[in-house]
Order: C-alpha cells, then structure tokens, then sequence
C-alpha cells in the first residue's frame, strides 16, 4: 500500500492570536491535495485556538510532550492534557530541542513510548550537524538517533520520522535532492534491518530543513520522501504549495 504523503507545519515560538487566526484561515480556505495528511504544530500558548478553528480534517500537533502522566512537572504538557484537548499529534526530538535544551536520546525515546502509549501520534525528528556530516558520520548519527527508540518501542505505525539536517535548518541551506535521498533510503533500510520489513514500507520518512514552495516538488518526487516538516514557510502563503506540492 502506498504511503500517504505527509506535510507537517512546526510554527516554533511565532505567532500570534491574529497571526494564527490568519495562518488557520487561509489554510481552511484553501483547495488542498485531498491525499495529503497535513498537522500544524503552533506554540503551546495556541493549540486550543488552532484546534477549535482549523477545520475538519487537518490536525493539530503539539511542539513537545513530556513523559509523565502529570505531576510536579513545571512548565510540562501530558500526553493526557494534549489528548483531552483533542490534540493528536506531538513533535518529538527537534534539534533545537536537543541542541538548546540538550535533550538526549533516552529522554527522547522515553517522550516517543509515553506519547505513543497514550494514543498520540509522534513527529520523531532526527538529524546531523554540519561537523558530522563532514565526517561522513550521518548515517551512524541517525541510526543511533533511532536504536533508542527501537528499544522502547515495537510498533511505528504512527510514527512519522522527520529527518531535518540540523546545518539546513532555518539557514536558507538544504540538501540536495540526491543527499536527501540517500539519508532517507539509509532510514528505511535500516527500519527493513532493525524493526521489520512491514515498518519500513508503511512508516513515512518526511524531510525538514528549509523546505519551501522553490524545492518541495523536486523533493517530493523521490522515492523514499514521503512529504515535509515545513518550519518558516509554514508561517507563509506558500505553505499551501509545499502541502500540494505531491499533486
């Protein structure tokens, strides 16, 4: 069975009630591939106001969870808290997460598990920087990214993987079609390897790291990009291009 393709929209800390509000408007108002599954991940501060306005049929994500069920955990969102507010979907392991907030691979599998065993899906966000993918250590970086949360897991059918060279983050930079290709094939062939062959033909494997309208359609044509995680042309008109960008 074909993999849906899949457009993520992460906001991160941008916008505003109006902003948002507009972002949420256009998008309803817009003729959008009907095969495509399309999230937006707002600032926490927003989720309710997306969900309650973004109409039927496109999700919403929170940016992050945290993996215990509530408790004395300032400043946290549970899985619970995220489901009750009808919020099914949650980014997880963004590198501005683990290179800011030094969130680690553990921590990152723990958030994966608990996320999933409460009925969420996960956004698990992996990626190289610049030095590792000039010592041709990519590949080990993102298979490592992923043992940990192999070993905490067994099932990936909703797992999205979005696989966001840290270098071509926000930097105008990106990967070439061929290298994001290769990484892309290197993650399914390791899921055939590692979780089953059945993994590795149904999880979606998207990309991230200054996608726009300009380079998505020469993405989207490769076999193993099975959509995007859109970051500051999320916050744009052209926002509605990257998720027809399969059509």
């Amino acid at each position: 069975m074909a993999r849906q393709f899949f457009v993520g929209g992460n906001f991160k800390m941008n916008g505003s009630v109006k902003a948002i509000t507009d972002i949420i408007n256009h998008l309803n108002d817009a003729k959008l591939d009907s095969k495509t599954e399309v999230v937006i991940a707002p600032p926490a501060l927003y989720l309710l106001l997306a969900r309650e306005h973004l109409r039927s049929g496109l999700e919403v994500a929170a940016q992050n969870v945290f993996d215990k069920a509530n408790g004395a955990f300032t400043g946290e969102i549970s899985v619970e808290q995220l489901k009750d507010s009808n919020i099914t979907w949650t980014l997880i392991g963004h590198s501005e997460r683990r290179v800011i907030l030094q969130e680690d691979d553990a921590f990152i599998a723990s958030k994966t598990c608990a996320a999933l065993e409460g009925g969420l899906g996960v956004i698990l966000c992996i990626g190289e920087t610049l030095e590792q993918r000039e010592a041709e250590k990519t590949i080990h970086v993102v298979q490592s990214q992923l043992k940990a949360v192999a070993d905490r897991i067994k099932d990936w059918s909703k797992v999205v993987i979005a696989y966001e060279p840290i270098w071509a983050i926000g930097t105008g930079k990106v990967a070439s079609t061929e290298q994001a290709q290769e990484v892309h094939a290197a993650i399914r062939k390791w899921l055939a390897s590692t979780v089953s062959q059945e993994a590795s033909d149904s999880t979606r494997i998207i990309y991230g790291g200054s996608v726009s309208d300009k380079n998505c359609k020469e993405l989207a044509k490769q076999p193993d990009i099975d959509g995007f995680l859109v970051g500051g042309a999320s916050l744009k008109p052209a926002f509605v291009d990257i998720i027809n960008s399969h059509l």
